[in-house]
């Protein structure tokens, strides 16, 4: 892209790579930046990958941004930078990074150590914005088209409760998002569900880790992670039955685009509509004639920036802002959807709670949310209990606000305790009860 230039591999600290697998190549000895943030060498995948879904391209050991000694090891645990490949929607092989941590805290629970995979919640679009670079960077701040707020990841406090727990926790970046080669594919259902899912594999392929092929799985996600996590279980018997899957927690999960799309227009959260359109251009090609035939100049313009924008980049940017600024004739990205039946079959493509998911699902969601609608995650799970899905429902019971970006991560922050300790209880081998009988009861 034009905002990444290339620079020197001298600016770029030695790679430590795992033992048997693939160094950093020849070609990549160079990395990009993006907004001014390098991006290691690491991120820039090899020519070729694996065949096996869920196997480790490379692997490297990293320091975590937030870390204390510990006694015997660093505290929250030990991370390592993960390279793996996946499918994305098209059935092509594509390389996806993230992060294994190994907790430093014993696991009490029946069994050998468990595993969460966990899909961040929305970071951005840039490169830079990666959950597994941030765990490392920290938060950069910097003014300007030439520097970028690096997201040190909202779900850290998750990540480390897990640790805590002594549950082995993988992070996946998800399709494009670190790597240099594509852009992230922003809330696509298949390659997050397919990037969620072969992280647990990647993390179980690692050597020297206290997890074991019998190690239970879990999902854990909230918003963009939400929607990957919910996709994930859904997809996880046609596509990854290897992997033990046994709770996932989906919250907040844009299950239904179409409703997302026209709720988060003129919020807080517009740069995700961008993002939103971008991915939908870069999984389905053949759509790009169509939208750019609506995009006028400052829409082009928007698009582009926001490619290589990180979530507070966009906050501060385009606030407040509407599509209809986007677009020749006035209309809405939403109106436009609804216009054009091929942009609707795409959309509708992308529906959460069609198939049956593995294990048992929580699906909790603010009943004031109105940025990710509640009432769309909301039908997802009733769409699953009428799938004989094993689902619990947790509506959050928060007072809503004038924010519609507070309504949406205020339930993040007040349940997010419960769900990791539901999480681990499943984990444990501790069953859940369903209330899909009750659903239609809740609000």
């Amino acid at each position: 892209m034009s905002l990444r230039t290339r620079i020197s591999a001298a600016l770029l600290a030695a790679m430590i790579v795992t033992p048997g697998l693939a160094a950093v190549p020849a070609e990549a000895a160079d990395a990009v930046s993006s907004r001014g943030v390098p991006i290691p060498a690491f991120y820039t995948p090899p020519a070729t990958l694996p065949a096996a879904n869920g196997a480790l391209v490379r692997s490297e050991p990293f320091q975590l941004a937030l870390n204390l000694p510990g006694i015997n090891s660093a505290l929250p645990g030990n991370a390592r930078r993960i390279m793996y490949k996946s499918t994305d929607s098209a059935g092509n092989p594509v390389a996806v990074t993230g992060a294994y941590l190994e907790p430093a805290a014993p696991w009490l629970g029946l069994g050998p150590r468990p595993l969460v995979v966990l899909a961040p919640g929305t970071m951005g679009q840039g490169d830079q914005c990666s959950t597994s670079l941030a765990l490392q960077k920290g938060l950069i701040l910097g003014i300007g088209q030439e520097q970028s707020t690096v997201s040190v990841g909202y779900e850290i406090l998750a990540m480390y409760r897990l640790l805590a727990k002594g549950i082995a926790v993988v992070q996946t970046d998800y399709v494009g998002l670190g790597t240099t080669d594509r852009l992230h594919t922003y809330v696509n259902r298949v390659d997050g569900g397919h990037a969620v899912l072969d992280a647990a594999r990647a993390a179980k392929a690692l050597p020297n880790t206290s997890i074991s092929a019998r190690s239970a799985v879990g999902f854990y996600g909230y918003s963009q992670g939400g929607g990957a996590a919910a996709s994930a279980a859904e997809l996880q018997p046609s596509y990854a039955p290897d992997v033990a899957l046994k709770a996932t927690y989906a919250g907040a999960p844009p299950a239904n685009l179409a409703d997302v799309t026209a709720a988060i227009d003129g919020s807080e959260l517009l740069g995700a509509l961008g993002w939103s359109v971008n991915g939908f251009l870069q999984a389905e090609p053949a759509l790009a004639p169509l939208v750019d035939g609506y995009l006028n100049d400052a829409g082009r313009a928007t698009l582009k920036d926001l490619s290589t924008m990180c979530v507070g980049d966009a906050i501060l940017t385009y606030a407040g802002k509407r599509s209809s600024t986007w677009t020749t004739n006035g209309a809405s990205v939403a109106d436009i959807i609804g216009a054009e039946p091929s942009l609707r079959a795409f959309i509708d493509s992308q529906l959460i709670g069609a198939r049956k998911p593995a294990g048992v699902v929580r699906v909790a969601t603010g009943v004031n949310d109105n940025l990710v609608p509640h009432a769309q995650a909301r039908a997802m799970a009733v769409a699953w209990c009428r799938l004989g899905g094993n689902v619990v429902y947790a509506p959050i019971d928060l007072p809503g606000v004038g924010s519609a970006l507070l309504n949406h991560f205020g339930p993040l922050l007040a349940d997010q305790g419960t769900a990791v300790d539901w999480l681990a209880y499943r984990l444990a081998g501790i069953p859940a009860i369903s209330n899909c009988v009750t659903l239609p009861l809740q609000p």
